[in-house]
Order: structure tokens, then C-alpha cells, then sequence
């Protein structure tokens, strides 16, 4: 396959997973072995990596922008007055701020680790995250199905924010998608699907931010434009396209489509390596 068509594709897979709850680790990972591209150069790298990431970060900043500067002043005005006081985005802006701490931490602790024990390419690793998948669409089930979905954004408090933060980090474990543990965290708690999924996307700006920055060492690395220029703009087009589709999804819909397809993409992983019986790993 050509190698710009390549990179193309891995940026849109890492657009449409990024955002929607059905892990873009998981796919990343596992969709190229499935397909039989070819390993080494610039795609697949960690340097390529850090370019989907400032794909995606287009893509949420793009979609959330006026949101964002809302918050950003509403913070500064904060620390100029010394006070949060009754304003929904002053408190909203440092609970996105605290959120965003446990999974900073966890990430820089941890990200090494799960790294190598679940990044090797071997069928053990694959297996693993096919397991991540179904217990990831298992919890987002269980609180879209149990939780009571009557909170709003501006309903969320600092134990809510702090434990959906907390949820954030278990997507180290390829497989789980931070979009969904995220979610699926804040349905648990009471937020309506949309304001869950918005606190979500919200949440992720500063973390897909502290990724670009930690890795962004590997953009030194040598590269091609057209590869990097293919992957970084498919990846915020489809991005932004999967925020939008979300948002307006989950309004009048439940997450039924989504564990149901992590259930079967779980499925096709452990097929295709009962297949090919151990022989790519």
C-alpha cells in the first residue's frame, strides 16, 4: 500500500476512535496487524504518533474554542480576584484543571510500563486488549443503563470531576479508550449522556496537550511531509466529524452501538488470532 494512502488511513482511524468510546489505542494497535501493513518507517513510529495526537488536538480545540476561551479568561479572572465566587465557568474551568492532575500523574508514573507490557505486538498483548475492549464495553453499559443521567455540566462537582479524572488514567490500558472510561465515569455518577461526553472532551484538551508536549521529542525525528501532513489533516477532519456526531448523537440516543461494536471488533481480534494461530506474535 502507498504509503501516504497509509498514513492517510491511520490518521482517519485515529479521528473517528479518538473521541467516539471505542478505544483509538486498541485500533492503532491492532488494525494495521489485522490488515498486514508492513512495520517500520515514519507510520506506526512514535514520532507519527505525536503528529495524530496534534491532529486530534486541532480537531478539539477547532470544535471548542469559543468554550475554551470562555474558560481560559473566566480562569484568569479567577486568580485575579481571588475568588471563584457564583460564575459556572470560573468553577468549571478550575474542576477541569483539577481533573486533569490524577491522570497527569498515573500517566507519567505508568506510561513506560504499560509501554512494554502492552505495546510488544506479540498475540498476548493483542489478547489483552480484546479483554480491555469487553470490559470497557461492560462498563460503559453498565452506567449508561444504571446511572440516573440528570445532572448537566454545570451541575458537576469536585468529587465528580476528581473521580472522572481519576477514570481518565485507565486509559493507559489500551483497549479501555479514555473517551470511554471517561463517559462511562460520569454517567456513573449522574451526568446526562451529553454532559458526560462534553465534560469528556473538554477533560481531553489539556491531556492530548501534555501528550504532544511529552512526546514531542520524536518530532525531531527524520520523516516525510506528505506522510505527516496526510495523517495529521485526516486525523483532525475526522475528529472534528466524530465530536460533532457525538454530541448530537447521544442527545436522543443511548451507547448500546458502541459497546455492541467493541463487543464485535473484541470478537474479530480473537478470530483472526485463533487463525493465524499465534503466527504474527
Amino acid at each position: 500500500m502507498d504509503v501516504v494512502l497509509q498514513a492517510a488511513l491511520v490518521g482517519l482511524i485515529q479521528g473517528l476512535t479518538e473521541f467516539i468510546p471505542i478505544s483509538s489505542s486498541a485500533h492503532l494497535e491492532l488494525v494495521p496487524w489485522m490488515a498486514g501493513w508492513d512495520e517500520g518507517g515514519l507510520v506506526g513510529s512514535l514520532a507519527f504518533d505525536v503528529f495524530l495526537h496534534l491532529g486530534t488536538l486541532v480537531a478539539l480545540v477547532s470544535y471548542f474554542f469559543r468554550d475554551w476561551v470562555r474558560y481560559i479568561g473566566a480562569w484568569f479572572a479567577s486568580v485575579r480576584e481571588r475568588r471563584i465566587g457564583a460564575d459556572p465557568d470560573r468553577r468549571l474551568a478550575w474542576l477541569l484543571l483539577a481533573a486533569t492532575i490524577p491522570a497527569a500523574i498515573i500517566g507519567f508514573a505508568f506510561e513506560g510500563f504499560i509501554e512494554d507490557t502492552f505495546h510488544g505486538g506479540g498475540d498476548g498483548s493483542r489478547l489483552a486488549i480484546a479483554g480491555f475492549l469487553i470490559l470497557g464495553a461492560a462498563a460503559l453499559w453498565l452506567a449508561d443503563r444504571l446511572g440516573a443521567r440528570r445532572r448537566e455540566l454545570t451541575e458537576v462537582t469536585a468529587p465528580t470531576a476528581l473521580t472522572i479524572g481519576f477514570s481518565q488514567a485507565l486509559a493507559l490500558l489500551p483497549g479501555i479508550s479514555r473517551s470511554g472510561a471517561t463517559i462511562a465515569a460520569g454517567l456513573a455518577l449522574g451526568l446526562t449522556r451529553e454532559a458526560a461526553a462534553r465534560f469528556s472532551f473538554l477533560l481531553a484538551t489539556p491531556i492530548v496537550v501534555g501528550a504532544a508536549v511529552l512526546k514531542g521529542r520524536y518530532l525531531f525525528e527524520p520523516g516525510h511531509a506528505a506522510q505527516v501532513l496526510a495523517g495529521m489533516v485526516t486525523a483532525a477532519v475526522f475528529g472534528f466529524a466524530s465530536i460533532r456526531f457525538l454530541l448530537a448523537y447521544v442527545r436522543t440516543r443511548d451507547y448500546r452501538p458502541f459497546v455492541y461494536y467493541r463487543l464485535l471488533f473484541a470478537a474479530l481480534v480473537a478470530a483472526v488470532l485463533f487463525v493465524r494461530g499465534g503466527g504474527a506474535g
